[in-house]
């Protein structure tokens, strides 16, 4: 903190590295719980205009899960940008083609929508199987309620 004035600044806050394996975790309380610590608020000294969040790494995205009729209902829906370009695919195509889009989309939309909100969703990283290129910066398990 900053000296005396008991105000978080910038340059107070280090970004730690968590690394999550998402196997057999529902979709929803993996997002929740990814979104909340890209965020800050896991911590105690947090405020809401700082990016106060960490880096998460999660792995095994394909081994993701999806309550109830999910993954034959629900609609992942993007647009191309050009006229008439808005593209539809199921659940469960998405699992099998891009997993990682499906966490990705999850937790984006549990961000907020703005700069800061931009600015914490690059601290995602998600990858389809077990292996990921961060063993360098050594990142710590992250425990996500099943």
């Amino acid at each position: 903190m900053a000296s005396g004035t008991g105000r978080v600044s910038a340059s107070d806050v280090r970004h730690d590295w968590f690394v999550v394996d998402a196997s057999g975790l529902v979709l929803g309380r993996l997002a929740t719980r990814v979104a909340r610590v890209l965020s800050g608020k896991h911590r105690a000294n947090y405020v809401p205009y700082l990016d106060m969040g960490d880096f998460v790494v999660v792995t095994n995205a394909e081994k993701v899960k999806m309550t109830g009729a999910k993954l034959d209902d629900k609609v992942y829906r993007r647009h191309t940008g050009y006229p008439g370009g808005l593209k539809s695919v199921g659940a469960r195509e998405q699992q099998a083609k891009y997993p990682e889009r499906m966490i990705e989309d999850a937790v984006r939309g549990m961000l907020p929508k703005s700069k800061l909100g931009r600015k914490q969703f690059k601290k995602l990283k998600v990858y389809r199987g077990a292996k990921h290129p961060h063993e360098a910066q050594q990142p710590r398990p992250l425990k996500v309620p099943a």
